[in-house]
């Protein structure tokens, strides 16, 4: 009796079809796109751009945080970071302190009115995808809220394999 050959279980795993990556590429940018535009219902005054939202909610979970750190973490040049703070400075939204562990550096930390801004922004998006939600049958909200570790997981690899750190949640 000949021995059968082992497969090689250390070999990478095959790709996810095409097809698959494609849909959820466009299932990603339509619920990006859907709301980006719907939050204007809930929060007709937000003229705040997605970029400086991005960086609020990245100073909300880390904050104080160097330029530097900004950058990498929303994968941006530090000379975007540097003129959206900037902007964001003279809005009230953040404020510019000294480093405590380097006196040489500066940090950048949410304002009052910021960390406001940010949670009637947050509370806005909230709102909108539970009425969305809510709007499903009791199937598509299973199957969303089971897929949800996958995503989350998905956003891990995502991120490692751009030489990010820990994800965001």
């Amino acid at each position: 009796m000949s021995a059968q050959p082992r497969p090689d279980v250390s070999a990478p795993r095959p790709a996810v079809r095409a097809p698959e990556a494609r849909l959820l590429t466009e299932a990603v940018t339509r619920l990006r796109r859907a709301l980006r535009s719907s939050i204007r219902t809930d929060y007709p005054w937000e003229t705040l751009p997605m970029a400086q939202v991005e960086l609020l909610q990245v100073l909300g979970e880390h904050s104080p945080a160097r330029i530097s750190d900004l950058a990498a973490r929303r994968r941006l040049a530090p000379s975007t970071v540097s003129g959206l703070i900037g902007q964001m400075i003279s809005a009230g939204l953040v404020a510019r302190d000294v480093d405590a562990a380097d006196r040489r550096a500066s940090v950048v930390t949410l304002t009052d009115a910021g960390r406001e801004k940010l949670a009637a922004w947050t509370t806005a998006h909230e709102r909108r995808i539970d009425a969305a939600l809510g709007a499903l049958d009791d199937d598509s909200r299973e199957a969303i809220g089971n897929a949800l570790p996958a995503l989350f997981r998905l956003a891990e690899n995502l991120g490692a394999e751009a030489g990010e750190g820990t994800p965001e949640r």
